[in-house]
């Protein structure tokens, strides 16, 4: 099975792509959708989690409440807290991919893409026959994350700060792709890659 890595920071649109392989074809891990699998009480995950920031992280409904977990680990002065948290997460999302891959072997699947913001950081990328950045305008990339989140603008910019840079993903990924024009722009230059790359979708 040829497995594609699809990376990029918050807002950049790396789901707009994966919607494209998808019609195409390739079954596709979204390692968000994995995340929240996770954590979706019980889960061992919630547990590790809350023991290492508190009971303040949970709704009343024991689930896991992203706004109260953000405002704690995003910004400038709490790195450690984020790396912590992505230590902690990383092994429960990995663990769920291999397994969600595993089946698709069995199934004799010919293409997977797996979506996920960290794929680099996870080591993710290590399992993969190619991987591709997706990248955009930093304004663009705000108004992405507040209408998609709920969030204000100083909150998306917080989370943006808290994210590696562009070159980040150009150094360690093999190709990269800007998502700053409409759909069928990403189109062309995703059917560009596959062609070159001769990657069978």
């Amino acid at each position: 099975m040829f497995i594609i890595g699809i990376t990029g920071p918050s807002g950049s649109g790396k789901g707009e792509i994966s919607k494209y392989l998808s019609s195409k074809g390739a079954k596709i891990i979204d390692a968000d959708e994995v995340y929240h699998d996770v954590i979706s009480p019980p889960s061992a995950c919630i547990d590790e989690l809350v023991s290492n920031f508190g009971k303040e992280i949970l709704t009343y409904t024991g689930t896991i409440n992203r706004k109260n977990l953000a405002l704690i680990v995003f910004g400038e002065e709490n790195k450690e807290k984020l790396e912590r948290l992505n230590k902690i997460t990383h092994k429960y999302v990995i663990e769920r991919i291999n397994d969600i891959i595993s089946g698709y072997k069995n199934q004799g699947v010919e293409a997977c893409v797996i979506d996920a913001p960290l794929l680099i950081e996870a080591g993710i990328h290590k399992d993969c026959n190619f991987t591709m950045s997706v990248l955009a305008q930093r304004d663009a990339r705000i108004e992405r994350i507040m209408q998609r989140d709920g969030i204000d603008r100083l909150a998306a910019s917080h989370r943006i700060n808290s994210q590696k840079s562009d070159d980040f993903y150009k150094d360690n990924t093999d190709e990269v792709v800007y998502n700053d024009g409409d759909i069928s722009s990403l189109a062309q230059n995703i059917e560009s890659i596959l062609q070159k790359r001769r990657i069978p979708l």
